[in-house]
């Protein structure tokens, strides 16, 4: 079942390829011989993609134009690294109703549709694989992350159900699911630096998230939690929750 991993270099299109985990991606695929689309908005970081050999697409995702301008440039991708994603650190009562529909639309909404597009062409050709980039926070819900955690929550739902749909037609779902990363994102997240400052010791880099992004890509797997422990951090939870938001509480309140 699946792809072949003879012949030609795989065909992969990246989204939030402009920056963290999936700029990263993007150059590691392309230095081992892959032929890389890559999706983003900023114009300077998608030139410097460019400058690697890489195919930049400029999109916006959350509109349909945007989806339509990715396939008409990307038609059949054989592989899909579905890396965008905004997050906002703040109490469910702080967080405001633009910083909801973002992470909403983008976590969520934007990877759906795109999907929703991709697969009819891989159900065709009867191979294909789909990679979300979820979260510990999709297993684990932490305080000022409420939003965030639900997005995470809807993301690993969808990409969960929709492999069980898929995989009588030869086709993969990969959920990676990282702890906290160093990359801007978390920067934006929490703007006071506390939570990442606390963090320091177990932060994961892009480079070993994207190894394991293309580690599942030569050898498809049903999910990849980063860094390895944090997998049992969530089997843990689902046997005692009341404990681990007892114990966990204080200290994912220093977001």
């Amino acid at each position: 079942m699946g792809y072949s991993l003879m012949g030609k270099p795989k065909t992969v299109l990246i989204t939030g390829a402009t920056s963290g985990v999936g700029l990263q991606v993007a150059k590691d695929l392309c230095q081992q011989g892959y032929t890389v689309y890559a999706t983003g908005r900023s114009k300077s970081a998608l030139e410097d993609l460019r400058s690697h050999g890489i195919h930049a697409i400029e999109a916006d995702l959350l509109t349909d134009q945007g989806l339509e301008t990715v396939l008409s440039q990307c038609p059949d991708p054989e592989v899909v690294v579905f890396s965008a994603g905004v997050g906002t650190f703040a109490l469910a009562h702080y967080t405001s109703d633009q910083q909801i529909d973002d992470m909403m639309r983008i976590n969520v909404t934007a990877p759906m549709k795109l999907t929703s597009r991709i697969l009819p062409l891989m159900m065709t050709r009867k191979s294909g694989h789909l990679i979300y980039v979820a979260s510990q926070a999709g297993k684990i819900a932490t305080p000022k992350a409420s939003v965030y955690a639900a997005t995470k929550h809807a993301l690993l739902g969808y990409a969960n159900a929709t492999r069980m749909e898929v995989q009588p037609h030869g086709i993969y779902v990969t959920t990676i699911n990282p702890g906290p990363i160093d990359t801007p994102f978390l920067d934006l997240a929490d703007s006071t630096g506390t939570y990442k400052s606390s963090l320091k010791k177990f932060l994961l880099s892009v480079g070993e998230v994207s190894s394991a992004i293309v580690r599942v890509i030569e050898r498809p797997v049903r999910e990849v939690d980063l860094p390895w422990y944090m997998g049992i951090s969530s089997k843990a939870y689902n046997m005692a929750p009341g404990l681990i938001e007892r114990v966990g509480r204080n200290f994912f309140m220093k977001k």
